[in-house]
């Protein structure tokens, strides 16, 4: 069933703002003055509700570049355990995209007990909308990729697997448009929700539990609801069982040491850990992806943006 009241909004922008944004890694699109002073594009962040449910507005944040464009375009997914998270965690990478001339849309969306595959739904629309608003977002409809941070990270790739899913489709938009990306980036995703469920339950049962077990059952329960669920929209079995999905160019960005996202399934069958599963899967079913791995403590720094923002520039033209 179609969230009921829902239907596609237009532009209603709340706030805009201009900002400098310092250069950093990755190629900088830095201007020089007539005196030799050199100076940073002014980039414009913009909130703006994307969808409706009834009442309830969802938000979109969108940084766009200087320029008329049009410009490459990157949909991104905030983390928070499916239950958490919001527009705000992800300015960082923003800023850092739009400064080098790439339009990012970073989306919120129905969690929590909202409950899968809500949050699908959600984002399947929140991709036909960046595409049907391309021309006021400076974007290219043609050009446009979907990535998040962990739990964001895992929603992405789900979504791009199934752009044509009924389920994640079903709330109506304008013709013409769809939710096929051009690439997908992950950074640091919780790819395999059961097998992560699992590695909780088994680790907080230890005499010193870790700290990432603390609550993380119940975050599970409340946006999975059962295994069965973890099982469905798992991109790890997805594959593994054979399924025919999209395989957009990806990419996996993995902190190291980080046992939230980089352990060991030993139910899996596989030897090493998760990232390495997903990725050997991914290639086997004919899918191209690359990872890479850096200083966990430098997560959300220019440290993990500037590969995503290569990645970018190696797939979206």
């Amino acid at each position: 069933m179609a969230p009921r009241n829902s239907h596609w909004s237009g532009r209603a922008g709340r706030g805009r703002l201009k900002l400098a944004i310092s250069p950093g890694g990755g190629r900088s699109r830095r201007r020089t003055t007539e005196g030799g002073r050199s100076t940073m594009p002014q980039i414009t962040k913009e909130d703006v509700c994307y969808l409706k449910h009834g009442e309830r507005q969802i938000m979109a944040r969108v940084f766009k570049p200087e320029g008329p464009g049009p410009f490459p375009v990157y949909v991104d997914l905030h983390g928070g355990a499916w239950n958490n998270g919001d527009l705000n965690d992800r300015t960082g990478l923003g800023e850092y995209l739009a400064e080098r001339g790439v339009v990012m849309v970073t989306l919120n969306f129905r969690h929590g007990p909202d409950g899968y595959p809500a949050t699908l739904q959600d984002i399947n629309y929140g991709v036909r909308w960046v595409k049907a608003h391309a021309k006021e977002l400076k974007a290219k409809p043609d050009q446009v990729a979907l990535g998040g941070a962990s739990s964001g990270g895992h929603l992405a790739m789900l979504a791009a697997m199934r752009p044509n899913d009924p389920r994640y489709a079903e709330i109506p938009g304008p013709a013409g448009v769809d939710a096929n990306v051009q690439a997908v980036i992950m950074l640091w995703p919780v790819i395999n929700p059961l097998s992560r469920y699992r590695n909780a339950i088994r680790r907080s049962a230890e005499p010193n539990p870790p700290a990432f077990t603390v609550g993380m059952k119940e975050k599970h329960d409340i946006y999975w609801k059962t295994e069965a669920a973890m099982t469905e929209g798992n991109p790890t079995m997805i594959l593994e069982r054979g399924e025919k999905v999209v395989m957009p160019p990806a990419i996996w960005i993995q902190g190291r040491p980080d046992e939230t996202h980089d352990y060991h399934d030993p139910e899996g069958g596989f030897p090493g850990n998760e990232p390495e599963r997903f990725v050997s899967n991914y290639r086997k079913a004919g899918g191209d992806i690359e990872i890479t791995y850096f200083d966990n403590a430098k997560r959300n720094t220019e440290v993990s943006h500037q590969p995503a923002y290569e990645f970018l520039r190696k797939h979206l033209k």
